[in-house]
């Protein structure tokens, strides 16, 4: 039997304070966008700001709906809304943060699966790595260089 062994490496910002300036700022767009999102069922709030190429701003934000599957993520809003308004130009980094409106999230959130794989897409084919920043409500914030550090067998369409 043979194993394969994997690891992922992220940076560790003590609070959104330490990021660099200009992702400081994205990250707070993301927030905005978070406090904006749509989620009378679960409570859970998510905001994601995508930062592109020719310095656009793009942002997203859950969207639920009473018909459970018929929601859509805060990363996927935003990253289908970019590729839609700006088909063309690379996502040079994305933010995102949660909020519960039922307890503090002070641990940073990740994206999930669904949104792993939407985000794995845009980035095989823009050839390059997606920064990912992600953070709870408050506290630290998290730094994936590639979403390739969160999903680490990505399915894509090269597989096909």
């Amino acid at each position: 039997m043979e194993k394969i062994k994997f690891s992922a490496e992220l940076d560790v910002f003590e609070d959104r304070s330490k990021l660099p300036q200009e992702i400081q700022h994205l990250m707070s767009q993301a927030i905005e966008a978070r406090d904006n999102a749509y989620a009378p069922y679960s409570s859970f709030k998510v905001g994601a700001a995508l930062l592109l190429e020719n310095n656009e701003t793009v942002i997203g934000s859950n969207q639920e709906n009473a018909s459970y599957p018929s929601g859509l993520c805060a990363e996927r809003t935003a990253i289908y809304y970019a590729g839609a308004k700006y088909p063309q130009k690379a996502i040079n980094a994305m933010a995102i943060s949660a909020k519960s409106l039922n307890r503090e999230i002070a641990s940073p959130i990740p994206p999930c699966g669904a949104c792993r794989q939407a985000i794995s897409e845009y980035e095989v084919n823009q050839e390059k790595g997606i920064p990912i920043y992600f953070m709870g409500e408050k506290g630290k914030v998290y730094k994936a260089k590639s979403i390739k550090d969160l999903l680490p067998f990505i399915f894509d369409k090269f597989n096909l």
